[in-house]
């Protein structure tokens, strides 16, 4: 495994499980945007002059280290390929104890990135013009863990068809302040995951929609539980492998949450549904029902039609809230643990990911127009919603992961923070 390999070079954990599947939602093509994929760019990287944008440094007293995490889960066929067994990449991200002589680990593997490129889906952005490969976190490779300041472990999950390092702020940010966090991809789900003996896998979600789509609304339906399913399962799993991984990594945890931005935060939210493991959860920007709208009332997933009894946050763009979700809206009314709904004015739904600061570096680089920038990541300026985004993250698992609640910022509006406001 490669948790506490100081080489920095993946290795590969082998777990027994029989982890069950359970539902949750989001598909591709038109559907998968409207249902919340945030979309991926352009084609192959064969340009010249590629814009290499650069994301925030994170905030937290600590540097982060980091460390991939290559799982086969023997006990499950893969649903996609039928495939003997399943397998998932993890990047592990914690607090560091020294990061001398640890460089700065890449976005993506050049392929991967070849991967997301070519998914081509922002539209108005020219293809082949970003180097996302290119592009620095501030987690450093197999940098070694501080047990000392290392805390509760906070799983992530993306949105459909998009990588895990898609939510590197925040990611990196938690780690900078202690947690251990774990992001988790979906292969054949998002757009392109590498393992490390080379093999790349890409998405089947575009064909399969297509398909599902010429058949009518109860495939698509069928689709996107079956897509929800999957990402439970792989959640499932991971949480099944962590105290073994963590245990390479010389750390050992009883108190887990998740986050997840679009149908990564729909998977949060069931698997605090489902598993008791999970002590808190929070949604960013995800709808919580089998449906092509989000306003859509359609079939509910049991998240929603149930509650939960544990701590949950839901974080809305503009014109997603419990008023006009009717999944949000259900989970409202039937849950018993403590919960807040709060809304950043001038949010797209690629608001919640890394979009929110690379693409208006990549909009000015390429001269975009204004319209084409406020269409994927809306008004809200970069700073503002990256400050706001890390702050309430950090404070909600800070409370219910640490029992900590330094300025109360979860119990009232505040000035520090303008945009969000209170549902």
């Amino acid at each position: 495994m490669v948790a506490g390999d100081p080489s920095g070079h993946t290795r590969r954990m082998d777990v027994h499980t029989t982890a069950p599947s359970r539902r949750a939602v989001l598909a591709t093509g038109a559907a998968l945007l409207a249902l919340g994929a945030t979309p991926g760019t352009a084609a192959a990287l064969t340009g010249t002059r590629l814009v290499r944008p650069h994301l925030p440094a994170p905030t937290g007293p600590h540097p982060v280290g980091i460390t991939k995490l290559h799982l086969v889960d023997h006990g499950r066929r893969d649903p996609w390929t039928d495939a003997p067994a399943r397998e998932v990449m993890l990047d592990v991200r914690y607090p560091a104890r020294s990061i001398g002589g640890h460089g700065r680990a890449p976005y993506m593997t050049p392929a991967e990135a070849a991967g997301f490129d070519a998914l081509n889906n922002f539209q108005g952005l020219p293809s082949g013009r970003v180097d996302w490969a290119g592009i620095r976190t501030f987690a450093h490779t197999a940098a070694p863990l501080d047990g000392r300041a290392a805390g509760p472990v906070v799983l992530y999950s993306p949105g459909v068809l998009d990588p895990r390092c898609l939510g590197t702020t925040l990611t990196d940010e938690l780690a900078s302040h202690g947690y251990v966090v774990i992001a988790v991809d979906h292969p054949y789900d998002v757009s392109a995951v590498e393992f490390p003996d080379g093999r790349v896998v890409h998405s089947r979600l575009p064909q399969e929609f297509a398909r599902a789509q010429q058949e009518g609304k109860a495939a698509v339906t069928a689709l996107l539980k079956k897509t929800a399913a999957v990402r439970f399962a792989d959640t499932r799993f991971v949480l099944d492998a962590l105290p073994a991984a963590l245990a390479d990594l010389g750390h050992s945890c009883t108190r887990a949450g998740m986050f997840g931005q679009s149908a990564g935060g729909f998977a949060a939210l069931q698997t605090l549904h489902d598993d008791r493991r999970l002590a808190a959860a929070a949604n960013l920007d995800g709808v919580i029902a089998y449906v092509q709208d989000d306003h859509d009332p359609g079939e509910l997933s049991t998240v929603a039609a149930e509650g939960v009894d544990r701590p949950f946050l839901l974080m809305g763009s503009a014109d997603n809230d419990r008023t006009n979700v009717p999944s949000w809206r259900s989970l409202w009314r039937h849950s018993t643990g403590w919960h807040r709904d709060l809304t950043l004015h001038g949010a797209e739904h690629a608001t919640y990911t890394d979009a929110t600061t690379l693409l208006p570096q990549i909009a000015a680089r390429l001269d975009l127009p204004r319209d084409t920038l406020t269409g994927w990541v809306g008004t809200v300026r970069a700073h503002r919603a990256v400050a706001a985004q890390r702050a309430y993250l950090t404070a909600f698992f800070d409370r219910w992961l640490r029992g900590r609640d330094d300025d109360g910022l979860l119990d009232r509006p505040s000035p520090r923070h303008p945009d969000i406001t209170f549902v």
